[in-house]
């Protein structure tokens, strides 16, 4: 199998297999390490902390399912995200940061569960031909847009977590 997603079923299992390793390392980090900025962030040279990773997750998650949303009513849709263009991630990112910093880190990783399921529920409810078989954005099919935006990112996560774990000396 490819490492980029070709199909529906690729891509699902995707976003599961790297989804359940990563909660798997999010919920042995104790609540009182998450807000610490000890990750490495997406900017070269800041730091941010576990629950921004999360936040990021969410926020990008969140996103697509908006973009599909509107697309899918025949609205129009602000790639990225409305006051964000493609060279401004940097930006995005810290907005999800600031929208969810009041959130506790268990409720985090909560909506993160969430948006992970409904992003499935989404694919599910898709055939492969809407998924991968027609340009969805610019160039892009809509699965390879959820794949940027989903199991991408958490892979990185997934390391950057697991490294702040091993500097903190966490099993």
């Amino acid at each position: 199998m490819s490492s980029i997603p070709q199909s529906k079923e690729e891509l699902a299992f995707a976003i599961h297999s790297i989804f359940d390793k990563l909660m798997a390392d999010y919920r042995a980090i104790p609540d009182e390490f998450s807000r610490e900025c000890g990750v490495e962030g997406s900017v070269k040279g800041t730091r941010i902390s576990v629950c921004d990773t999360v936040a990021y997750l969410v926020g990008w998650g969140r996103l697509v399912l908006k973009w599909h949303s509107l697309k899918s009513q025949g609205l129009p849709v602000d790639f990225p995200e409305t006051g964000y263009k493609w060279n401004q991630l940097g930006l995005l990112a810290e907005q999800f940061y600031k929208h969810y910093a009041d959130w506790q880190y268990q409720d985090l990783l909560a909506e993160l569960e969430l948006t992970v399921s409904e992003l499935l529920s989404l694919i599910s409810s898709l055939s492969n031909y809407e998924l991968y078989e027609t340009t969805w954005y610019d160039t892009w099919p809509l699965g390879r847009m959820i794949q940027f935006n989903t199991s991408s990112p958490m892979k990185n996560m997934r390391s950057k977590v697991r490294r702040f774990k091993k500097n903190k000396g966490i099993q």
